[in-house]
């Protein structure tokens, strides 16, 4: 390629391509330019750096008189139902983190007690059903690795995984119990939900495995048009065991939501100024002090975003576990996912 072509091959002008009238630039490709994909120049943009400003920004205290209007547009783009906010009160909120994060009356949502797994957040549902193949869907058609997704397996003793090179020895040994299916629930939420998530059944949490990652828009308009987008973008996943068997939790991070928080987790930080392309971390929650892990209850307090974002639950269940959903549907925390 020449020099002149090499030079033109730039993000400005594929920018101005895909903004300009059709055929604007044609005379370009004369000197050999021709643009990036729309994914990829999605992917050059510097999301976890915006997100970190933006995560600054909602730090910011606002003046008691802006505090209304600010919170009133936000309510008013996004259908937020303040009415359900354990404070009313727009004032009360000193910044936009505060008001992102606001908690909700204890009545505004009542957890199903004649379910086994309930919806850990309010939020739309993408995808469910069987993982089959160790291909995982994130919306109809679109799918991604389990093994890719949760991380390669390990032989630490005090990790969920054992080292192995195929994709049915993964998922076997996900599944522990004979009869059983693995189970998967994709849950977005949009910036106008309620932003924490909560336990969604009772189960102990024996292991964290952090992913620094990117942090791409996860709407489902996205999640069509990006292959594998949940294992590019930064994600906590939490791994342990219910009374059938494995049962993980997944929060997975989304521009502008940099921040993920998991209140028992106190040596977990998200969004990172520096990170290696495809490293994870892994904490055990199991010591010689506490060899069950972290035990939560349904309902109960888990974590929250700082924006939208999603959350995947992936988990080993009998074979006449029935789902209460249908794609696309809205749903609230503590509203029945599926049964027995």
């Amino acid at each position: 390629m020449s020099r002149p072509a090499l030079k033109l091959r730039s993000w400005p002008l594929t920018v101005l391509y895909y903004l300009l009238p059709f055929g604007a630039l044609r005379p370009l490709s004369r000197v050999g330019w021709r643009p990036v994909s729309r994914v990829a120049l999605y992917k050059s943009v510097p999301t976890r750096l915006l997100s970190r400003a933006w995560g600054r920004l909602n730090q910011v205290e606002l003046p008691h008189w802006l505090r209304g209007p600010v919170y009133s547009l936000y309510i008013w783009t996004f259908g937020v139902n303040m009415k359900e906010a354990a404070v009313e009160d727009l004032h009360h909120y000193r910044n936009l983190s505060e008001f992102f994060r606001r908690k909700l009356k204890p009545q505004a949502r009542p957890v199903c007690g004649l379910h086994s797994v309930i919806s850990p957040s309010d939020g739309k549902i993408l995808n469910f059903g069987q993982v089959k193949n160790c291909e995982v869907e994130q919306v109809k058609g679109i799918t991604y690795s389990l093994e890719s997704f949760l991380g390669p397996r390990t032989s630490a003793g005090d990790l969920p995984f054992s080292p192995d090179t195929s994709c049915g020895s993964f998922k076997s040994q996900l599944v522990t119990r004979e009869g059983n299916e693995l189970y998967h629930c994709v849950i977005y939420l949009a910036p106008g939900d309620y932003h924490c998530f909560h336990s969604p059944t009772d189960w102990t949490v024996s292991h964290r495995r952090h992913f620094p990652g990117s942090l791409m828009s996860v709407n489902p308009g996205m999640a069509r048009w990006i292959k594998e987008l949940f294992c590019h973008n930064e994600r906590v996943v939490l791994t342990g065991d219910w009374k059938h068997g494995f049962f993980s939790l997944t929060a997975v991070g989304a521009t502008n939501v940099g921040s993920i928080r998991i209140y028992f987790d106190r040596d977990l930080h998200t969004n990172s100024p520096e990170y290696s392309k495809g490293s994870y971390n892994d904490f055990s929650f199991v010591t010689h002090a506490n060899k069950e892990g972290i035990p939560m209850r349904k309902g109960e307090h888990l974590g929250e975003f700082n924006l939208g974002s999603t959350i995947v639950l992936i988990f080993e269940a009998p074979k006449d576990f029935d789902f209460k959903l249908k794609a696309g549907q809205k749903i609230r925390f503590g509203e029945a996912l599926g049964s027995l």
